[in-house]
């Protein structure tokens, strides 16, 4: 239920039933319009309704003109033909009320793996690396910060085609296993998963591995499992190996896109079955009942109405048994409602609260939304800080869950709230059009790659190294621009000024409200890449928080491509920098080499200078600790400038 009132000088406005309870501050105007029209107009059935009749019927009696579920939550044709139901984000939690029996399945299953692996090398299981993109390895990366997998094999997040990162990889189950890459291989889950048919990135890493496998005299077909599409790339190279083939959802369907497939496919319940997660109560835990439902409906009005008042930078904080949700909430908005160019959403995430960083209630720049969720008992923001936005008169939202609910409760949570966004918008949340024309763009590039040579034979890698475009600065940094619009030339400064005043200016002109600082490489195994992060983490906070006191995106490509990328080519505002060592690394006796990085590297450019969009790029000598050091210069004078 609902209930407004008016404390002190803030408006409240409260949702609250079976201990699920959000709290609306400065609700203005309000939301509550849009929260009622969700039971006025039967959503909740509708939905399950008209679900039911895709599963059920098929797809010819569906109509994507006469039905809005059908558009937002379906793939189709440009003439209006259905050709996939994606909403199993919604119906896996409803059709698993209905099979008790999904627990041990994916147990029995796991079960199968261990023991071909045991009787294969006469090894137990050891190490799991999941090889994924996006949506296909947010999900795992999440499960390992909020230390779900503690009590499993040692999982890796293989999603990058940065040899540096399977390097680092290889070199840990090499030490763990006492300097024997051999006995890790023989220990080892190899993990591939990709939900669309030309995604090619697992490929690339399984091929690798499985050259590892070879070499070591091994066979590596009980080591191998793939979860994909029929006829997909992944499809076409693990079938014909006689790998094993997975069934993405446990009712044999194919409705889940790869952000989606978190929390009820095996792509979400493979690990967590191996590190002994109670998958029961895991999977118990995401069946929302109606009440709930409508409470996230009712955050998902908020966030709504406050975005239609340009306010749709939703900075967030999350208690700490949540906190590690962060990143893969970010990508479930912005990848499923970043392809409008009137209305975007920006989640902010890793930001200290500092008032300082942040415009004034009434500036007409000001453009944040608060939300933050916790646990009942664990509070997620200083109450204090808390206190002080209410007064201030930032738009707050408080949403607080049960303490006993699973993390697969939240994370359902926040897709029914995607689903309510999409609905107010008349957006489609499951395609990721951005997604695909990037990758359009990177597979032809890498095969002319091979044809020419090398990357750096292609015209589009001469056109970064040679284009008059572009300031060096000492230590080996240099800043490229030449994809930037003709008219921009920054060639009269140093390149941290250079930098600077692009900024100041972009920001200025309010051409960009938010930035993006990419390095294509490694930032989570290899010492140099973890260094650089917090180099970038540095320049987020100095130069973009505290100079423009604008949010800024960290991360590393090109998972970046397959995860919030859709909001900055979709949606735009945005001034990417991106950034790559000159010196690659690679792995001879697998055949690795840093093409294919490259070429998406160069193809998240021209795909940004495509649809218009800002970027820059900055190369760097190495990942020396020379080098490094001139990168933080470089940032620091840049900063410095825009004082």
């Amino acid at each position: 239920m609902s209930k407004p009132y008016h404390y002190a000088s803030v408006y409240v406005r409260l949702c609250y039933n079976q201990n699920v309870n959000l709290a609306l501050f400065h609700d203005l105007p309000s939301s509550a319009v849009h929260a009622a029209r969700f039971a006025e107009d039967r959503i909740l059935s509708k939905l399950q309704a008209i679900d039911a009749k895709a599963r059920r019927k098929g797809f010819d009696v569906l109509d994507a003109a006469r039905s809005p579920f059908v558009r937002i939550g379906m793939e189709t044709t440009p003439d209006g033909k259905v050709t996939k139901n994606s909403l199993g984000v919604l119906h896996l939690a409803w059709l698993a009320a209905q099979h008790p029996e999904w627990p041990e399945t994916v147990q029995a299953e796991l079960d199968a793996i261990r023991a071909a692996i045991k009787q294969t090398h006469g090894k137990q299981l050891k190490f799991l690396i999941w090889a994924g993109m996006g949506g296909s390895a947010e999900d795992k990366s999440m499960y390992n910060a909020a230390g779900l997998l503690a009590k499993g094999p040692k999982c890796y997040v293989l999603d990058s085609t940065d040899p540096a990162k399977l390097k680092a990889i290889l070199a840990d189950i090499t030490k763990r296993s006492k300097g024997s890459l051999k006995d890790a291989l023989q220990s080892s889950l190899i993990v591939g998963m990709a939900m669309g048919m030309t995604s090619y990135e697992p490929v690339v890493n399984l091929e690798k591995l499985a050259k590892l496998y070879e070499k070591n005299k091994l066979d590596s077909r009980p080591n191998f499992v793939y979860l994909t599409l029929p006829g997909s790339l992944l499809d076409q190279f693990a079938g014909p190996r006689g790998y094993r083939k997975v069934e993405l959802q446990l009712d044999n369907g194919n409705s889940t896109a790869g952000r989606h497939s978190a929390p009820l496919t095996r792509g979400s319940l493979y690990p967590l079955g191996l590190a002994g997660v109670d998958l029961k109560q895991w999977i118990a835990g995401t069946q929302l009942d109606e009440q709930q439902i409508h409470t996230a409906w009712s955050l998902s009005s908020f966030l709504q109405q406050q975005g239609s008042e340009g306010r749709d930078k939703v900075t967030l904080v999350l208690s700490k048994s949540l906190a590690a949700a962060a990143l893969w909430t970010k990508q479930n908005f912005e990848e499923s409602l970043g392809k409008s160019e009137e209305l975007g959403i920006k989640i902010i995430i890793g930001e200290q609260a500092r008032m300082a960083d942040y415009q004034a209630p009434k500036h007409p720049l000001q453009d944040r939304v608060f939300l933050v969720v916790e646990r009942q008992g664990e509070p997620a923001f200083d109450r204090q800080k808390m206190a002080l936005l209410k007064r201030a008169g930032y738009p707050l939202a408080v949403l607080t869950i049960p303490k006993d609910k699973p993390l697969s409760f939240y994370m359902q949570t926040i897709h029914y709230v995607v689903f309510g966004l999409a609905w107010l918008r008349k957006m489609n949340f499951v395609t990721q059009p951005s997604v695909e024309l990037y990758k359009s763009i990177t597979n032809p590039l890498y095969q002319n790659a091979i044809f020419q040579g090398g990357i750096e034979k292609t015209p589009e890698w001469k056109q970064l190294k040679e284009s008059p475009r572009q300031i060096k600065w000492r230590g080996g940094i240099t800043l490229h621009y030449d994809r930037l619009p003709c008219g921009v030339e920054l060639t009269d400064r140093d390149a941290p000024s250079a930098y600077a005043a692009l900024l100041r200016q972009l920001s200025a002109a309010r051409t960009i409200e938010y930035g993006e600082l990419t390095f294509f490489g490694d930032t989570r195994y290899s010492a140099s890449g973890i260094a650089l992060r917090k180099v970038l983490d540095k320049a987020a906070a100095d130069l973009f928080r505290a100079r423009l006191k604008m949010p800024v995106d960290v991360y590393e490509g090109p998972a970046m491509n397959h995860s919030f990328h859709e909001m900055i080519i979709g949606h735009g505002r945005c001034l990417s920098t991106v950034l790559l060592s000159e010196k690659a690394e690679k792995i001879p006796e697998a055949g690795y080499t840093a093409d294919y990085h490259r070429a998406q590297f160069l193809a998240t450019q021209m795909a940004l200078e495509q649809r218009a969009r800002l970027v820059v790029a900055i190369t760097l000598k190495d990942l020396e600790a020379a080098s490094l050091k001139a990168l933080a210069e470089f940032f620091r004078a840049a900063a410095v400038a825009l004082k």
